[in-house]
């Protein structure tokens, strides 16, 4: 497939893994930051072929997974409510909250509908006019633009029975959060690539000059990932901190203007939780008071009431990259991808689920 298959060559492969080889001159401790990544990584067996003293740690890109515990059972009570119809991305639907899952409410008789993009939702609210549709907003910097243009197509139409419940998280905050931590013994970011359009290469610069970690921005593809870890090991080996774009074909310096543009006019920072990783301030993004009327917090008076974790449940450090799936005690046993405890089993960009999927052996 043009403009793919160059990415997908095997041989090219082979002389990116032997350069790898070479570059590896000490211990690196690399963590790839989005879920999209970890899974490419495992479906492309490279984590079979690294060298020795190169460790790849899966850190916390899958906004499902970083959905706090509260978020999870408000939705969930959310949906329950009479009149109120639930739109969602598929992977949020098994995800387990305090008592049950979405799933588990639409079985009940609650509705929830699976979506593909928020317009779809927007779709459901012209089609089913009886009922406040709620489309739940989790994700990054990737999905925010779209939530925004949805919310600016639902005020120029006039559609009054939409709502969003923004959980949209920021992920340059994150990663603040986790270069504080001195459990975390980072050199290298394998920054993301979807998310990276949206922000630009530059978002990473203070991380480089702040904490001396390595920074390389890349795509999905077997190529793509090689060629970031050799650029990685380049800097890491030669004591460099810098930025370096591989994704240079989708990602620019600077980002998608129009992107942020829209978001900035619809959204405004505020402090909010992350499983695994707690509240960190002016990480989440609430919608501004001028688009109130959309707000399904603001609109349906929603107040996070406290939850724990599931027992025995390591997501929270797994998503912290302190501990990989094979050392919780509930993985593959009771924690399985037809019966997730956790929601890093359910995601399809969880660290759990790549690892059930692919690493069994590992």
């Amino acid at each position: 497939m043009k403009y793919f298959d160059e990415y997908r060559d095997s041989a090219i492969a082979k002389a990116l893994v032997a350069d790898l080889q070479k570059v590896v001159t000490r211990p690196m401790r690399i963590m790839e930051v989005c879920g999209s990544h970890t899974m490419a990584i495992f479906r492309n067996g490279i984590r079979s072929i690294l060298p020795d003293g190169l460790e790849l740690i899966s850190g916390p890109g899958c906004p499902v997974c970083v959905t706090s515990a509260s978020h999870m059972d408000a939705f969930i009570a959310m949906a329950d409510r009479p009149g109120v119809r639930v739109a969602i991305f598929g992977d949020l639907f098994r995800v387990p909250g305090s008592n049950g899952s979405l799933a588990n409410a639409s079985s009940r008789g609650a509705k929830v509908d699976i979506v593909y993009s928020p317009m779809d939702a927007l779709d459901l609210a012209v089609k089913n006019p009886q009922d406040l549709v709620v489309f739940l907003g989790v994700g990054f910097e990737t999905t925010t633009p779209t939530i925004a243009a949805t919310i600016l197509a639902a005020r120029n139409r006039n559609i009054s029975n939409f709502a969003v419940f923004s959980t949209q998280k920021t992920v340059p905050a994150a990663l603040s959060a986790l270069l504080e931590d001195p459990e975390l013994k980072l050199n290298g970011l394998l920054c993301p690539g979807h998310v990276s359009a949206i922000i630009g290469a530059g978002a990473y610069v203070p991380f480089a000059e702040k904490h001396r970690i390595a920074c390389v921005i890349a795509g999905f593809e077997t190529t793509d990932l090689l060629t970031s870890l050799i650029l990685l090991a380049q800097q890491i080996g030669a004591g460099e901190a810098k930025v370096e774009n591989a994704y240079g074909r989708v990602v620019s310096w600077d980002g998608n203007a129009r992107a942020k543009q829209m978001v900035e006019e619809i959204f405004e920072p505020c402090d909010t939780q992350w499983r695994g990783l707690g509240l960190i301030p002016g990480s989440g993004l609430k919608i501004r008071e001028k688009y109130r009327d959309f707000d399904a917090e603001a609109r349906l008076d929603i107040t996070l009431a406290p939850a724990g974790e599931p027992k025995g449940c390591m997501c929270g450090n797994i998503l912290k990259g302190i501990n990989n799936p094979r050392q919780c005690a509930l993985f593959g046993t009771r924690c399985t991808p037809a019966s997730p405890v956790g929601p890093c089993m359910v995601s399809s960009e969880g660290t759990c689920a790549a690892f059930h999927k692919y690493g069994l052996d590992m």
